[in-house]
Protein backbone atom coordinates (compact mmCIF):
# COMPACT_ATOMS: atom_id res chain seq x y z
CA UNK A 1 0.00 0.00 0.00
CA UNK A 2 2.85 2.35 0.82
CA UNK A 3 4.43 1.87 -2.60
CA UNK A 4 1.19 2.73 -4.37
CA UNK A 5 1.13 6.14 -2.75
CA UNK A 6 4.30 7.33 -4.48
CA UNK A 7 2.99 7.51 -8.07
CA UNK A 8 -0.08 9.41 -6.88
CA UNK A 9 2.03 11.74 -4.76
CA UNK A 10 4.46 12.31 -7.64
CA UNK A 11 1.57 13.06 -10.00
CA UNK A 12 0.08 15.52 -7.52
CA UNK A 13 3.41 17.32 -7.14
CA UNK A 14 3.86 17.40 -10.93
CA UNK A 15 0.39 18.88 -11.47
CA UNK A 16 0.96 21.47 -8.74
CA UNK A 17 4.35 22.42 -10.17
CA UNK A 18 3.04 22.58 -13.71
CA UNK A 19 0.05 24.68 -12.70
CA UNK A 20 2.39 26.95 -10.76
CA UNK A 21 4.57 27.45 -13.84
CA UNK A 22 1.54 28.17 -15.97
CA UNK A 23 0.27 30.67 -13.42
CA UNK A 24 3.64 32.44 -13.38
CA UNK A 25 3.75 32.61 -17.16
CA UNK A 26 0.16 33.81 -17.20
CA UNK A 27 0.86 36.62 -14.70
CA UNK A 28 3.79 37.80 -16.81
CA UNK A 29 1.38 38.36 -19.69
CA UNK A 30 -1.06 40.42 -17.61
CA UNK A 31 -1.48 44.17 -17.87
CA UNK A 32 -1.40 45.62 -14.35
CA UNK A 33 -2.95 48.96 -13.43
CA UNK A 34 -2.90 50.90 -10.18
CA UNK A 35 -6.11 52.95 -9.70
CA UNK A 36 -8.15 54.57 -12.50
CA UNK A 37 -7.55 57.58 -14.71
CA UNK A 38 -10.77 59.19 -13.48
CA UNK A 39 -9.53 58.96 -9.89
CA UNK A 40 -6.51 60.99 -10.98
CA UNK A 41 -8.86 63.57 -12.51
CA UNK A 42 -10.68 63.74 -9.18
CA UNK A 43 -7.55 64.72 -7.22
CA UNK A 44 -6.69 61.30 -5.83
CA UNK A 45 -3.00 62.19 -6.07
CA UNK A 46 -1.64 60.05 -3.22
CA UNK A 47 -0.87 56.43 -3.99
CA UNK A 48 -1.04 53.13 -2.12
CA UNK A 49 1.23 51.19 -4.50
CA UNK A 50 4.97 51.43 -3.95
CA UNK A 51 7.37 51.18 -6.84
CA UNK A 52 8.91 48.14 -5.18
CA UNK A 53 5.56 46.41 -5.61
CA UNK A 54 5.03 47.85 -9.09
CA UNK A 55 8.35 46.43 -10.29
CA UNK A 56 7.06 42.96 -9.43
CA UNK A 57 4.17 43.52 -11.85
CA UNK A 58 6.10 44.66 -14.92
CA UNK A 59 9.30 46.00 -16.45
CA UNK A 60 7.64 48.34 -18.96
CA UNK A 61 5.09 51.07 -18.39
CA UNK A 62 3.95 54.59 -17.65
CA UNK A 63 2.42 56.48 -14.74
CA UNK A 64 3.06 59.23 -12.23
CA UNK A 65 4.01 59.79 -8.57
CA UNK A 66 2.51 61.04 -5.31
CA UNK A 67 1.31 64.60 -5.78
CA UNK A 68 1.51 63.97 -9.58
CA UNK A 69 5.21 64.78 -9.33
CA UNK A 70 6.16 64.31 -12.98
CA UNK A 71 5.88 61.42 -15.44
CA UNK A 72 7.00 57.83 -15.00
CA UNK A 73 8.66 55.79 -17.73
CA UNK A 74 9.62 52.14 -17.22
CA UNK A 75 11.76 50.50 -19.87
CA UNK A 76 13.90 47.34 -19.82
CA UNK A 77 13.22 46.99 -16.10
CA UNK A 78 14.50 50.48 -15.26
CA UNK A 79 12.08 53.06 -13.84
CA UNK A 80 12.53 56.80 -14.37
CA UNK A 81 10.84 59.91 -13.04
CA UNK A 82 10.64 62.78 -15.54
CA UNK A 83 10.27 65.86 -13.36
CA UNK A 84 8.96 69.29 -14.36
CA UNK A 85 12.49 70.27 -15.46
CA UNK A 86 12.24 67.66 -18.23
CA UNK A 87 15.09 65.59 -16.79
CA UNK A 88 14.98 61.88 -15.94
CA UNK A 89 15.79 60.65 -12.44
CA UNK A 90 15.99 57.08 -11.06
CA UNK A 91 12.95 55.85 -9.14
CA UNK A 92 13.44 54.47 -5.64
CA UNK A 93 11.50 51.49 -4.30
CA UNK A 94 9.83 53.41 -1.47
CA UNK A 95 8.27 55.97 -3.83
CA UNK A 96 4.54 55.58 -4.49
CA UNK A 97 2.18 56.01 -7.41
CA UNK A 98 -1.48 57.13 -7.57
CA UNK A 99 -1.74 55.85 -11.15
CA UNK A 100 0.42 53.54 -13.25
CA UNK A 101 0.20 50.84 -15.90
CA UNK A 102 2.92 48.21 -16.29
CA UNK A 103 3.57 44.90 -18.01
CA UNK A 104 6.43 42.50 -18.57
CA UNK A 105 7.19 43.40 -22.16
CA UNK A 106 7.39 40.41 -24.49
CA UNK A 107 6.72 41.66 -28.03
CA UNK A 108 4.53 39.57 -30.30
CA UNK A 109 5.11 41.62 -33.43
CA UNK A 110 7.51 44.17 -34.91
CA UNK A 111 6.31 46.81 -37.40
CA UNK A 112 8.90 48.80 -39.39
CA UNK A 113 8.14 52.53 -39.56
CA UNK A 114 9.64 54.20 -42.61
CA UNK A 115 9.43 57.77 -43.84
CA UNK A 116 8.32 60.88 -42.03
CA UNK A 117 5.40 60.06 -39.72
CA UNK A 118 3.75 62.28 -37.15
CA UNK A 119 1.94 60.93 -34.12
CA UNK A 120 -1.46 60.71 -35.80
CA UNK A 121 -0.17 58.89 -38.87
CA UNK A 122 1.97 56.57 -36.75
CA UNK A 123 -0.93 55.45 -34.58
CA UNK A 124 -3.22 55.13 -37.60
CA UNK A 125 -0.65 52.93 -39.32
CA UNK A 126 -0.27 50.72 -36.24
CA UNK A 127 -4.05 50.48 -35.95
CA UNK A 128 -4.12 49.12 -39.48
CA UNK A 129 -1.81 46.28 -38.46
CA UNK A 130 -3.77 45.17 -35.40
CA UNK A 131 -5.59 41.82 -35.53
CA UNK A 132 -8.30 43.30 -33.27
CA UNK A 133 -8.98 46.54 -31.42
CA UNK A 134 -10.75 44.76 -28.57
CA UNK A 135 -7.73 43.69 -26.49
CA UNK A 136 -4.83 45.50 -24.80
CA UNK A 137 -1.47 46.37 -26.35
CA UNK A 138 1.80 47.50 -24.84
CA UNK A 139 3.54 49.59 -27.51
CA UNK A 140 7.23 50.38 -27.80
CA UNK A 141 8.53 52.65 -30.56
CA UNK A 142 12.29 53.01 -30.98
CA UNK A 143 13.49 55.53 -33.50
CA UNK A 144 15.09 58.72 -34.66
CA UNK A 145 12.76 61.66 -34.15
CA UNK A 146 13.07 64.90 -36.09
CA UNK A 147 11.05 66.49 -33.30
CA UNK A 148 9.54 65.34 -30.02
CA UNK A 149 7.18 67.53 -28.01
CA UNK A 150 6.73 66.38 -24.42
CA UNK A 151 5.50 67.74 -21.14
CA UNK A 152 5.74 67.14 -17.43
CA UNK A 153 3.99 68.60 -14.40
CA UNK A 154 5.05 70.03 -11.06
CA UNK A 155 4.48 68.27 -7.76
CA UNK A 156 1.26 69.50 -6.17
CA UNK A 157 0.71 70.49 -2.56
CA UNK A 158 -2.40 69.90 -0.43
CA UNK A 159 -5.15 70.93 -0.69
CA UNK A 160 -4.72 69.52 -4.18
CA UNK A 161 -5.95 71.62 -7.12
CA UNK A 162 -8.13 70.18 -9.94
CA UNK A 163 -6.21 68.22 -12.53
CA UNK A 164 -7.12 70.73 -15.23
CA UNK A 165 -5.24 73.37 -13.24
CA UNK A 166 -2.25 71.06 -12.86
CA UNK A 167 -2.09 70.66 -16.64
CA UNK A 168 -2.46 74.38 -17.33
CA UNK A 169 0.79 74.91 -15.44
CA UNK A 170 2.67 72.10 -17.17
CA UNK A 171 6.20 72.42 -18.52
CA UNK A 172 6.50 71.76 -22.26
CA UNK A 173 9.76 70.77 -23.97
CA UNK A 174 10.66 70.36 -27.62
CA UNK A 175 13.50 68.01 -28.52
CA UNK A 176 15.02 67.92 -32.00
CA UNK A 177 16.94 65.20 -33.85
CA UNK A 178 16.71 62.95 -30.84
CA UNK A 179 17.08 59.17 -30.62
CA UNK A 180 14.89 57.52 -28.04
CA UNK A 181 11.94 55.32 -27.15
CA UNK A 182 8.22 55.85 -26.84
CA UNK A 183 6.69 53.69 -24.11
CA UNK A 184 2.94 53.31 -23.94
CA UNK A 185 -0.27 51.39 -24.31
CA UNK A 186 -3.31 51.15 -26.54
CA UNK A 187 -6.61 50.64 -24.71
CA UNK A 188 -9.92 49.68 -26.35
CA UNK A 189 -12.86 52.08 -26.35
CA UNK A 190 -14.82 50.13 -23.76
CA UNK A 191 -12.17 50.88 -21.12
CA UNK A 192 -13.31 54.52 -21.07
CA UNK A 193 -13.13 55.81 -17.50
CA UNK A 194 -10.78 53.08 -16.31
CA UNK A 195 -8.05 54.34 -18.61
CA UNK A 196 -7.84 56.45 -21.74
CA UNK A 197 -9.18 54.80 -24.92
CA UNK A 198 -6.58 54.76 -27.67
CA UNK A 199 -2.89 55.50 -27.23
CA UNK A 200 -1.12 56.93 -24.20
CA UNK A 201 2.61 57.55 -24.71
CA UNK A 202 5.59 58.65 -22.65
CA UNK A 203 9.07 59.23 -24.11
CA UNK A 204 12.62 58.83 -22.88
CA UNK A 205 15.81 59.68 -24.77
CA UNK A 206 18.40 57.05 -25.61
CA UNK A 207 20.79 58.44 -23.01
CA UNK A 208 17.96 58.20 -20.42
CA UNK A 209 18.36 61.85 -19.47
CA UNK A 210 15.19 63.51 -20.80
CA UNK A 211 11.59 62.75 -21.66
CA UNK A 212 7.98 63.26 -20.67
CA UNK A 213 4.37 62.71 -21.67
CA UNK A 214 4.17 62.76 -25.47
CA UNK A 215 2.15 65.58 -27.03
CA UNK A 216 3.40 65.30 -30.61
CA UNK A 217 6.32 63.95 -32.60
CA UNK A 218 7.78 63.60 -36.06
CA UNK A 219 9.39 60.21 -36.61
CA UNK A 220 12.14 59.98 -39.21
CA UNK A 221 12.75 56.24 -38.98
CA UNK A 222 12.05 53.51 -36.45
CA UNK A 223 10.13 50.43 -35.48
CA UNK A 224 7.14 49.62 -33.32
CA UNK A 225 6.96 46.52 -31.15
CA UNK A 226 3.57 45.31 -29.93
CA UNK A 227 2.86 43.08 -26.96
CA UNK A 228 -0.79 42.03 -26.94
CA UNK A 229 -2.74 40.59 -24.03
CA UNK A 230 -6.32 39.85 -23.08
CA UNK A 231 -5.52 39.84 -19.35
CA UNK A 232 -6.06 42.95 -17.24
CA UNK A 233 -5.61 43.30 -13.47
CA UNK A 234 -6.37 46.45 -11.50
CA UNK A 235 -5.83 47.43 -7.87
CA UNK A 236 -7.90 50.29 -6.44
CA UNK A 237 -6.67 52.74 -3.79
CA UNK A 238 -7.50 51.94 -0.18
CA UNK A 239 -7.99 55.49 1.03
CA UNK A 240 -10.78 57.89 1.94
CA UNK A 241 -10.11 60.27 -0.98
CA UNK A 242 -10.82 57.49 -3.46
CA UNK A 243 -13.96 56.32 -1.65
CA UNK A 244 -15.40 59.84 -1.68
CA UNK A 245 -14.40 60.73 -5.25
CA UNK A 246 -17.10 61.16 -7.90
CA UNK A 247 -15.65 58.92 -10.57
CA UNK A 248 -18.60 59.45 -12.93
CA UNK A 249 -17.86 63.14 -13.39
CA UNK A 250 -14.50 63.20 -15.16
CA UNK A 251 -14.06 61.70 -18.61
CA UNK A 252 -10.94 60.75 -20.57
CA UNK A 253 -12.06 63.23 -23.21
CA UNK A 254 -11.26 65.94 -20.63
CA UNK A 255 -7.72 64.65 -20.57
CA UNK A 256 -7.42 64.83 -24.33
CA UNK A 257 -8.65 68.40 -24.38
CA UNK A 258 -6.18 69.40 -21.70
CA UNK A 259 -3.38 67.12 -22.95
CA UNK A 260 -3.37 65.58 -19.52
CA UNK A 261 -2.05 62.36 -17.99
Amino acid sequence: MTKSIYPVLFAAIFVFTLSGCLHLKDSNDTLFQSSTITALFERVYDGDTTYKELKKRGDFGIGTFDGVDGEMVAIDGNFYQIKADGKAYPVHDEMRTPFAVVKFFEPDRTIPLEGSLDMRRTTAYIDGQLPTENIFYAVRIDGIFSSMKVRSVFRQQKPYPPFSEVVRNQSVFELHDVIGTIVGFRFPEYINGINVPGYHFHFISEDRKAGGHVLEFELRKGKAELDSTNKFYMVLPHREEFYRANLNRSKPSDMEKEKAE
